[in-house]
């Protein structure tokens, strides 16, 4: 990348004109339309496309997200010459939902959604492309980590993860119960309901939000979900905290799988996914590769592609250094 991020990607002082006009006419141009991941369940996705350019990006979001929340940063990442392709995942966003309850976040098998990657990479031609890459941010990460590992002869170069779900911050004493007691109440109840303490989908005040600490981006995003009703979600259900619980432990049992250099970008005050497991993971990988990175970001909260510039600036350098080697 020859200019910073400060110099070529939105900033907090001309956010809201950048929303309003390039990024949402940038949108607006986007091809949109639906696949069929496993069990024929239909998987909405977006791409963003130029004949000018040579490079790809795949962008694997998080739980509860939508593809329509990463606007901003299609757009920078589009402008640095990458065409942009992303999906909503299986029960979430304006894929199909799973459950009589579209709130509920659940999922079967954590390797459902890796199979829907695996379908969404066939759906397109990446092969056509001289460099592409996967984007992928909190479960994400971990969805995309695990295609990495156990589809050997993906078409990408290299990996960079947001803030990766390799382990659920919890609390010591729940760690140590959670998933048999999900395994219990999966027994105990006949249909799919949310895990202890989870509710349908309400809106959190910025002051107590714990994903990111910047106002205008927050609010931009909290407004995106209240006015469109069909990509909210709410809390998880046990088999879905069971079931991510499973696959993040997969990444960092099958860390040396990873074939391709990878960067994992780690906010310092993430309270949503545990650290200490990406660096497990960082530490196995790092035995067989040379080109494993991992970067901390100091007073960044979970959601750091999404945070203050200060940070996010320093996130969308690294990532797109990392892939400009």
């Amino acid at each position: 990348m020859s200019k910073n991020a400060i110099d070529v990607c939105t900033q907090e002082a001309d956010y809201e004109y950048q929303m309003q006009h390039p990024i949402a006419s940038f949108w607006n141009n986007r091809h949109q339309g639906y696949t069929e991941g496993k069990h024929n369940k239909k998987l909405h996705w977006i791409s963003l496309t130029s004949p000018l350019h040579s490079k790809a990006i795949l962008m694997v979001n998080g739980r509860t997200e939508s593809v329509c929340r990463y606007q901003e940063l299609f757009y920078d990442l589009f402008k640095q010459g990458f065409d942009i392709y992303s999906y909503d995942h299986r029960g979430q966003g304006m894929s199909e939902r799973l459950l009589d309850d579209p709130q509920i976040g659940h999922v079967e098998h954590f390797q459902d959604y890796v199979e829907d990657l695996n379908t969404i990479v066939n759906r397109f031609d990446f092969n056509r492309y001289s460099r592409r890459f996967i984007l992928g941010h909190s479960m994400g990460g971990a969805i995309s980590t695990r295609y990495i590992q156990s589809h050997a002869s993906h078409p990408f170069h290299a990996i960079a993860l947001s803030a990766p779900m390799f382990g659920i911050k919890m609390p010591s004493p729940l760690r140590a119960i959670v998933k048999p007691l999900c395994k219990t109440l999966i027994r105990w109840k006949k249909q799919p309901r949310y895990a202890l303490g989870q509710t349908a989908y309400q809106r959190k005040p910025f002051t107590d939000n714990n994903l990111s600490g910047c106002k205008l981006r927050y609010e931009w995003s909290a407004n995106l979900f209240d006015d469109t009703e069909q990509i909210q979600m709410g809390g998880p259900s046990s088999q879905w905290v069971w079931q991510g619980i499973l696959g993040s432990e997969q990444c960092i049992k099958h860390a040396q799988q990873v074939n391709i250099p990878l960067l994992l970008i780690q906010p310092s005050l993430d309270s949503v996914v545990d650290n200490s497991a990406q660096n497990r993971f960082i530490a196995q990988l790092s035995q067989r590769r040379q080109d494993a990175v991992l970067l901390p970001i100091a007073d960044a909260k979970h959601e750091v592609l999404v945070e203050q510039d200060h940070a996010r600036n320093q996130a969308l350098d690294a990532i797109l250094g990392f892939f400009d080697q």
